[in-house]
């Protein structure tokens, strides 16, 4: 009779159980698990309403983490987006409210947006100062500009048209919801479906190898800054407009959001790998996380610690898997 063993079937099975928990796949399974958590434990989860106003809370956190996977990807980091975000947004109220113009107001936020990337992807790139020293010094130079513009007070008074990115529906969708899905398919066919993709995780993945590759890394890298740059404006604009007003201290703290949906969803620190389902399903189940716990009346305390575990023991499952 024909032998078998059993154990290497056993180890094989688990391999693979392993592979699937550490994928996309597994992040869909927790989310779902976090999904029917929630819908026991709370009386208003699952209703269409609430479901809807996730989507709206992750939009935001979703399109900044667009910009900062791009750098991610490019083997660097940027710490200065949610600072970004808020100059973006101060810029775009202050020029609202002297030209009454929102397309003006919105094109300022992103010329901030780009502006910031250069300064971060040249100082980077040609300055030679680790990305990480370069992103920290300008998320305090960011935030410092906005409150000395604004005086440390909220800039208001904006039309009510320009509401409607931020607050607006299109049908029962959030409009910020439905822009947020736009840049989402552009973002994913441009990383995953094109060449410019595919030498962005070469950048990131062996610089060395890029560089006999004949790929531009300088440009690649300086492209996900100001990637990174104009996603944070987008954001900014997207927060002003709901708030129809600016303040210089509006998003603090979302480069720990965007950081734990971007590494939750498989973006590696070293470069190089990360994709846009991936960022998604990272972001909903950080969003899913942050409304069950304000359903709960869980302390915004603990939702801090919480994103902090999530973020270690991400970059501790990574580690394990380069062993």
């Amino acid at each position: 009779m024909p032998k078998f063993n059993l154990n290497n079937r056993d180890g094989l099975s688990k391999e693979t159980i392993k592979k699937i928990m550490k994928g996309e796949i597994g992040l869909l399974l927790i989310l779902l698990i976090l999904c029917l958590v929630f819908s026991v434990t709370t009386d208003s989860f699952s209703n269409a309403n609430n479901l809807l106003n996730v989507t709206r809370q992750i939009s935001i956190v979703l399109i900044i983490s667009i910009g900062m996977l791009c750098v991610l990807l490019s083997g660097e980091i940027d710490l200065s987006v949610g600072s970004a975000a808020a100059l973006a947004g101060v810029a775009c109220a202050n020029v609202i409210k002297q030209t009454d113009s929102i397309f003006l107001g919105i094109l300022a936020a992103l010329l901030i947006g780009v502006a910031v990337g250069i300064a971060n992807g040249s100082l980077t790139v040609y300055g030679r100062i680790p990305s990480f020293i370069v992103t920290l010094a300008m998320m305090g130079v960011l935030r410092g500009i906005a409150l000395v513009w604004t005086q440390g007070k909220a800039v208001s008074g904006l039309p009510k048209p320009f509401a409607f990115l931020g607050a607006g529906y299109f049908w029962v969708v959030p409009a910020s919801t439905v822009l947020c899905i736009i840049l989402l398919i552009g973002a994913y066919f441009i990383i995953h479906k094109t060449k410019h993709g595919v030498y962005l995780k070469a950048t990131g993945a062996n610089t060395e190898a890029a560089i006999l590759s004949a790929i531009a890394i300088s440009k690649y890298k300086i492209a996900a800054f100001v990637a990174a740059g104009v996603f944070s404006a987008v954001g900014g604009i997207i927060t002003t407009s709901k708030l129809l007003s600016a303040q210089a201290v509006a998003a603090d703290g979302m480069e720990m959001d965007v950081l734990s949906a971007v590494i939750l969803g498989g973006a590696s620190l070293s470069g190089g790998v990360g994709t846009i389902t991936g960022t998604v399903l990272g972001a909903l189940i950080i969003g899913v996380i942050n409304n069950g716990m304000n359903l709960l009346n869980i302390s915004s305390f603990y939702q801090k610690i919480v994103k902090g575990v999530i973020i270690l023991l991400a970059v501790l499952i990574r580690r394990k898997d380069k062993k």
